[in-house]
Order: C-alpha cells, then sequence, then structure tokens
C-alpha cells in the first residue's frame, strides 16, 4: 500500500525527539497562523494537525513536517476576507487546493522543481534562515514582532531600547542551551527540548513577569461540506490553483532542502499527493491549508527525524494539545521560543556556501545574492521565480557559446581533419564551390542567431551541406532559423544540402515545414551522399 512505503522504526529515539520538538515548535507558529488568517486559532491547529499527519503518511519526503505556512496564510488571509458572506466558500477552495494539487502529482508536475540550481536553494535557505532570526529578535527582547522582516527590522532600534529584562534573560537562557549542549547528552535529549523545560521552569518560578503562549484553544473541529457560488465560480478556481501553485512550490522547496540536510531523494509527485490529500481533509474539517514547512522541517532533521513516523507523531502531539493537553504548553514563554528558532535560524543559513563567495563563480554568487534579498524582502516565490529565471538565461547564455564554439565550416580553407579521404577529393576537386558547414550538439533558441550568422556569411559557394550528424535534437527557433538560411541561399541561386539527421530532427523539420523548402533528394542519408549529390549538380 503507498503510505506504508518509507515508515521505518529503526530511527525512533530521533523521531520521537524529532515529533516532539517540531510539535513545540509548530504550536505558536499554528496558534498565531490561525489568528492572522481570520479564521481563529483552532483552524490554525488543525491545519498543522491534519496537513502534517496526511502528508506525512502519504507524502513523499519522509522527514518533512507540513502545517500552515506564511505564504498560504496570506492568500487564505485574502480568500477569507472576499468571501466573508460564506466562510464555508473558504473551506471550499483549501479543498480544490488538495485536488489540484493531485492532480499536479498525477500529471509528473513534481520532476521539474528539481532542475532548480544550487544557487537558488542557496540563498533562498539562507534567507529563510535570516527571517527566522529577524523576526524573532522582538520576543527575544521581549516585544511584538511587526509581521514582515522588512518592519521588523525598521523596528529594531525601537525594540532595543525598551528591552524587557525578564524576556531577554530567558531568551538568552534557551540560546546558550541550544548552542552549547554537549554532544553527549543531546543524544539522549535535544537541545530545543531541555531548553524548553529548562526555560519555561526558571520563567514559572522566577521570572513570571515574561509574556507567555497563554491558553490553547481545544476541541473537535466540524465538518465543512463544499460549498460554490456560481457567481463567483471563477474566483473560486483562481484561489484554488493559486494555494494549489504555492502550496506544492512550497512544499518540494522544502524538500529539496530536507534532501540537503539528510543526504536523501524526496519523490515529488508523491509528496505533492500527499500534500494534496492532506489539505482536502483539512478544508474538510475547517482547519487552513498546509505545505511544507522550511523551518519546522529543519527543526525535525536537527532533533533527529528522519522517517514519516516524525511528522505523524508531530501532528498526534499537536492533537493531543488541542484535546486537553494543550494546559501543560501555556505557560511557555515568548522569549524560550525565541531562543531556540534564532539557532534554528543561523542553522538554515547556507554557511558551506557563504564561506566560498570569494571563489565561487561570479555568476552564481549574483544568483544567490538576488534570491537571498528577495526572500528576505519580498517574497519566496517571487525570490525563486526571479532566481530560477536568472540561472535559466545564464544557462541558455552558455551553452548558446558552447554551441557557437562547437560549429565549423568544413570547406574551402576549412578543417578537414574528420572527413575521410573520397569526401577529401569531392570537395578539393569541387575549387571551393561546396562549402560543408557541420554542427555539434543540440539546436535550441540560444544558438539560432549564431547559426544565421555563420551560414549568412558572403562566402563563394555554389552547394551548401549542412552536416547534422551530431545534432541530436532541434526546436522551433533554430527550425526557423535554418528556414532562413535556406531562404538566403535560395535568393542567391545556391543549393543547400542536409545531411544525417536523426529521426528526431527529421521530425521536428517536417513538422515546422523547413523540409519543404528543399526537393527530396537535397536530404541525404549520409554526409557522402551529399557530396556525391552536390558533385552532380555541379556538373
Amino acid at each position: 500500500m503507498l503510505f506504508i512505503k518509507d515508515f521505518s522504526f529503526d530511527n525512533l529515539r530521533g523521531d520521537i525527539y524529532g515529533g516532539l520538538t517540531a510539535a513545540v515548535v509548530a504550536l505558536p507558529l499554528a496558534l498565531a497562523f490561525g489568528v492572522a488568517s481570520g479564521l481563529g486559532p483552532l483552524a490554525g491547529m488543525y491545519g498543522a494537525i491534519i496537513v502534517g499527519f496526511f502528508a506525512a503518511i502519504f507524502g513523499g519526503t519522509p522527514a518533512q513536517i507540513s502545517g500552515p505556512t506564511g505564504p498560504m496564510t496570506v492568500v487564505m488571509t485574502a480568500v477569507v476576507v472576499h468571501f466573508s458572506y460564506n466562510p464555508a466558500i473558504a473551506f471550499t477552495i483549501v479543498m480544490l487546493g488538495g485536488v489540484f494539487q493531485i492532480l499536479f502529482g498525477v500529471f509528473k508536475f513534481g520532476r521539474y522543481i528539481n532542475l532548480v540550481p544550487y544557487p537558488v536553494i542557496s540563498g533562498f535557505m539562507s534567507g529563510i534562515g535570516c527571517i527566522i532570526i529577524i523576526l524573532q529578535l522582538a520576543p527575544f527582547v521581549g516585544q511584538v514582532a511587526s509581521g514582515s522582516p522588512l518592519k521588523s527590522l525598521l523596528a529594531l532600534p525601537a525594540w532595543f531600547s525598551n528591552i524587557h529584562s525578564s524576556a531577554l534573560i530567558l531568551g538568552l537562557i534557551a540560546l546558550a542551551i541550544v548552542c552549547f549542549i554537549p554532544q553527549r547528552l543531546n543524544r539522549y535529549i535535544p537541545g530545543p527540548l531541555l531548553a524548553l523545560v529548562v526555560g519555561t521552569t526558571i520563567g514559572v518560578l522566577f521570572l513570571n513577569d515574561a509574556t507567555i503562549i497563554g491558553e490553547i484553544p481545544s476541541g473537535l473541529p466540524v465538518l465543512q461540506m463544499p460549498v460554490f457560488s456560481i457567481d463567483e465560480f471563477a474566483l473560486i478556481i483562481k484561489y484554488s490553483l493559486v494555494l494549489a501553485f504555492l502550496g506544492s512550490i512550497d512544499s518540494l522547496l522544502t524538500s529539496l532542502i530536507s534532501d540537503s540536510i539528510t543526504r536523501t531523494h524526496h519523490e515529488s509527485d508523491r509528496e505533492l499527493f500527499g500534500q494534496g490529500i492532506g489539505n482536502i481533509v483539512s478544508g474538510l474539517f475547517g482547519g487552513l491549508p498546509g505545505a511544507g514547512a522550511t523551518m519546522r522541517t529543519v527543526v525535525n532533521v536537527r532533533a533527529g527525524g528522519r522517517t514519516p513516523v516524525s511528522g505523524a507523531l508531530h501532528a498526534l502531539i499537536l492533537l493531543m494539545m488541542v484535546l486537553g493537553l494543550g494546559s501543560f504548553a501555556e505557560h511557555i514563554p515568548h522569549a524560550v521560543l525565541a531562543g531556540i528558532l534564532l539557532k534554528v535560524g543561523v542553522n538554515i543559513v547556507d554557511w558551506n556556501y557563504l564561506q566560498r563567495v570569494r571563489s565561487a563563480p561570479r555568476s552564481g554568487v549574483l544568483i544567490m545574492l538576488t534570491t537571498f534579498s528577495l526572500t528576505v524582502l519580498v517574497d519566496l516565490i517571487t525570490a525563486v521565480t526571479v532566481g530560477t529565471v536568472m540561472a535559466s538565461l545564464l544557462f541558455v547564455k552558455r551553452m548558446s557559446d558552447s554551441q557557437a564554439a562547437s560549429m565549423k565550416i568544413v570547406g574551402g580553407s576549412g578543417d578537414w581533419t574528420e572527413l575521410t579521404d573520397e569526401e577529401v577529393e569531392i570537395l578539393e576537386s569541387s575549387g571551393g564551390r561546396i562549402v560543408l558547414f557541420h554542427i555539434e550538439g543540440p539546436m535550441s533558441f540560444g544558438s539560432a542567431k549564431g547559426i544565421v550568422r555563420l551560414l549568412a556569411t558572403d562566402r563563394e559557394k555554389d552547394v551548401l551541406i549542412i552536416d547534422f550528424t551530431d545534432v541530436p535534437f532541434i526546436d522551433s527557433t533554430a527550425s526557423f532559423a535554418l528556414e532562413e538560411v535556406i531562404l538566403k541561399a535560395k535568393s542567391d541561386n545556391d543549393h543547400v544540402v542536409l545531411c544525417s539527421l536523426s529521426p528526431t530532427v527529421e521530425k521536428v523539420l517536417r513538422q515546422i515545414g523547413v523540409s519543404k523548402l528543399l526537393p527530396e533528394t537535397h536530404i541525404t542519408q549520409s554526409r557522402l551522399e551529399a557530396l556525391k549529390l552536390s558533385e552532380q549538380i555541379l556538373t
């Protein structure tokens, strides 16, 4: 069965520590996201419980922790505001978003996220780490966070001019524990959990004027049946697709980060299926939409979580808190959580790449810094989109330069080293009237202009042979560039012969219509046939 795969109890101790720690970190975030969405703290809690459980059971990233995230909550807030006249439609949108995610998995959408270049991932990771650090500075000194990283940066002077001493002491104690806990002790009780227990105890006994989490809502969820509005059906679909795309990208980027830490490989399409199941069930029971959560996933992995057991356990612990055990967590000071999360933020930053910035390629560093800046100052999706586009354009530029370097004219005074004696004899006897143009590698839009520029030069010739022996693929843009070359040659009363086309290349040229510009006899199976045909044309 699908959900049995990846489950193992070989790492049970690590998974228990990871699940416990992730639940502790997820608790205040779930409450905060629920309030921010306008649906209330209980919606945030059940979003974390349901998406976290089902994504772990059915997903394709063993160590991933899922639940409400910042980007998903922002979209959900807009949905709730727009459909305030009937909140049930908001939960219908969550369900439809889950359906679309399952369809993305069925149609193998997940494979494309693996193409995100490392500098983009590095910039994203470091950006997330810095966001965590920036946002946690407020509760660390006893202040209220400003909501966004940019606003928080601007508020730093005011925060540090009005430090709450009790909160700062508790935050420093928690931070010191997670930073300096002996490795031998850390194997038995993870640093974040120890910091939580010690910090909360000190807060309750000695520094009880620091702000705490407070009352955790309890109760069972209410079933929400799908509700549609014919008048706004298009908008419902639009919001559903936005949630699906955002949740998918968010989850798969977190999967890549989990892979980089655990040295494993996730199954992208299966992960989309698991996230879709989680969001459908979450919508049915009035929960927020969720996705793979980077911070909670990293916390889980750092504490020892490696299998879906940790994700499922994290959800069950949150459920127990909602159903009555929340009183044990109500006294946790915000400053203690901030101290724990500051260390998490530092750990997420990709120090390995940052240490190599001076020696790394400038282009990669620019992509990383751009992604990092946009992650911190704008949002995750914009950062990844811009970073990936930059990397793609750079790749196309390099490929076109490489192709341009591999193109060569064989004939006249050209390079004949790769030709047979018979082929050389035909070229020599033509007196330069036959020009052979050899191309290596895929012909794509990046090399199209180079092809036209090289072939359109005013070279004395009567027959132009274009050799496709080493061309495995040609795209539409390069095909139209080839058409331009053929038309230019015909206008000069020159003949064009194509030789050694692979089935793939020939199919594209026929579909585009380039082959129709030449007689069938001018498309030959081999270079020697093309040369013999050219010899006949000249006689």
